[in-house]
Parts: structure tokens; C-alpha cells; sequence
């Protein structure tokens, strides 16, 4: 089977002529205000809507092994995986700063294997950075991948990869002694070197206090409007999914529903043999068409 090349959708206002997103870029917002924009894409298309969406910067998550692999939770997604989900987003971007995370399993046993976790990511995959979600040995990985010469994200308060041991896929810091944890955390990854953190699912209060603490950009995600950027996932935020979702997702569009009744008029019209029309069919000339029935026998 073969298809046409994927189209190129008309180029965001502003988005013509952009230079490639730089970390210094990031500080830069950050320094002067500009709200940064983020969201995660898992393959060629979602890379391109994002490339022409003008996004400051892509997250190939883990969150890829729910929304385009169809497992149960991020854990089970491997490395090589991961790897490819990224070499594909990699393809469709020009400008946005590409990040890819280290997959569960991928980067605790040791700083040697953190480090060559996140060298396959920039070497096979084109990625610009890593994320690392907070666990005990997280801010040490992050320390000996940002010396390595690889720039490094932390990812603190709801972290997937041990949502089980944090209670389960809810908000994190409602406590002050959860809050701490939370602030501990985000301090550690900025001391251990990470260019930006991500903040997710905790109270906008306790976000706001410790965003007076924090010398990098944090991207939240359901934790306020006082952090330097916002990351949605690609799939949540365009409704291809079943379900609501999070309290924090802002659906801007419900693509699904779209998409199964394309589909639904595309099975329709196959079962009427209302598809395909002439104008879907190639001709041939006549004489070529007699001369392939008398070879035919």
C-alpha cells in the first residue's frame, strides 16, 4: 500500500522563519516574562502540527506508551521504544527544542547507565535534552548526565513512573509535609544542574511559593498560572482520547469524535458501494486496454 507525502499545514502567524529553540532562549523568557509553550508529540504528524503551531518545546513523554502504544501506564514502555517514538517526532522538527524522557528502568541502576540512556536519545534519536522524573536517585542522574554534556529536565510532584507509590494518579504537595517533599525535590534538580523543571499536578499555592525559589524555567501542567511555561499532552488537549481526563486539561478541540465518524462514513460508504466514485479511479487509454485483454488471453 502507498500513500501521498504528508501535506504541510499553513505556518503559525510568527512561526515563519524561526530559529531553533536554544536553552538560553528558555532562560530568556523566563528572565523577561514570556510565558514558554510546550506540549508532548510521539511521531511524524504530531511533531509537524507542532512545528507549525510555533511551540517552544516537544516533549516525546512517556506518557506515548498510554496515548499511542496502548499500555496501561508509562512503566512498561521500553528504551528502544522510546528511542523510536522520538527518531520519528525528531523528523518533523525544524525549531521547537526537542526533550525525550528516560523511560522507567532506563537510568536507576547506576550514573553509567543514566548517562548512556541519555547519549542514545541524542545520538540515535537527535533529542536536545532528557527529562528525569524525581525518585530517590534522580537529582544523582541528573547531576552525571547534565557533566556528561547533556542537558537535563527534572519532572517533580505527580511523576507516572511511581504514581503507585505516590498513592496513585493524584495531586501531590496538599500537605506541608508533602509540599516539602515537593520543594526538595525541585531544589535538588536545580542544584544537580537541570536547565528547566517541570511541575505537575500540585496546588497552585505551593507552586507560586516555591517559583520564588527557582533560578530555571519550570513548565507546569495542573499546577497554575504562576510557573514560566505550560505543557498539555498532544492527545488530551485535541481530544483523541476517551474519557475527560485531568482536572487540569483545557480540551481544544474533540478530535475523536471526529475521527470515528470519518471512519463510520468511510465503512458506510464502502458497504453501499457508494466508494469509490470514477473520480477515485485512474483510467487507461483505449488501445492499450484492448491490447491487455488480447495478451490476457
Amino acid at each position: 500500500m502507498s500513500t501521498t507525502p504528508m501535506p504541510k499545514a499553513p505556518a503559525a502567524a510568527g512561526a515563519i522563519d524561526r530559529l531553533p529553540v536554544s536553552l538560553p532562549q528558555l532562560a530568556e523568557k523566563k528572565r523577561l516574562g514570556e510565558p514558554i509553550v510546550m506540549v508532548t508529540a510521539y511521531d511524524y504528524p504530531s511533531a509537524v502540527v507542532a512545528e507549525q503551531a510555533g511551540v517552544d518545546v516537544v516533549l516525546v513523554g512517556d506518557s506515548g506508551a498510554m496515548t499511542v502504544l496502548g499500555y496501561p501506564s508509562t512503566v512498561e514502555v521500553s528504551l528502544d521504544e522510546m528511542v523510536m517514538l522520538a527518531r520519528a517526532t525528531r523528523r518533523g522538527l525544524k525549531t521547537p527544542l526537542l526533550v525525550a524522557d528516560l523511560p522507567f528502568g532506563s537510568f536507576e541502576a547506576s550514573n553509567e547507565q543514566a548517562i548512556a540512556t541519555a547519549q542514545r536519545f541524542v545520538k540515535e534519536a537527535g533529542a536536545d535534552a532528557v527529562k528525569i522524573e524525581a525518585m530517590g536517585v534522580a537529582a544523582e542522574r541528573a547531576r552525571a548526565i547534565v557533566a556528561a554534556g547533556i542537558p537535563v529536565m527534572g519532572h517533580v510532584g505527580l511523576t507516572p513512573q511511581t504514581a503507585t507509590a505516590l498513592g496513585g494518579y493524584r495531586a501531590q504537595g496538599r500537605t506541608a509535609a508533602r509540599a516539602l517533599d515537593v520543594a526538595r525535590d525541585a531544589l535538588a534538580f536545580q542544584e544537580a544542574g537541570c536547565f528547566s523543571i517541570v511541575f505537575e499536578a500540585i496546588p497552585a499555592p505551593v507552586a507560586s511559593e516555591l517559583m520564588e525559589r527557582m533560578e530555571v524555567p519550570v513548565i507546569g501542567i495542573g499546577a497554575g498560572a504562576s510557573t514560566d511555561g505550560q505543557v498539555l499532552v498532544f492527545h488530551d488537549l485535541l481530544g483523541i482520547r476517551e474519557g475527560v481526563g485531568a482536572r487540569f486539561v483545557k480540551r481544544y478541540a474533540g478530535l475523536m469524535d471526529e475521527m470515528v465518524a470519518g471512519v463510520r462514513a468511510y465503512a458506510d460508504d464502502v458497504r453501499g458501494r457508494r466508494y469509490p466514485e470514477s473520480d477515485h479511479t485512474y483510467s487507461i487509454d483505449p488501445g492499450e486496454l484492448e491490447r491487455f485483454r488480447g495478451e490476457l488471453g
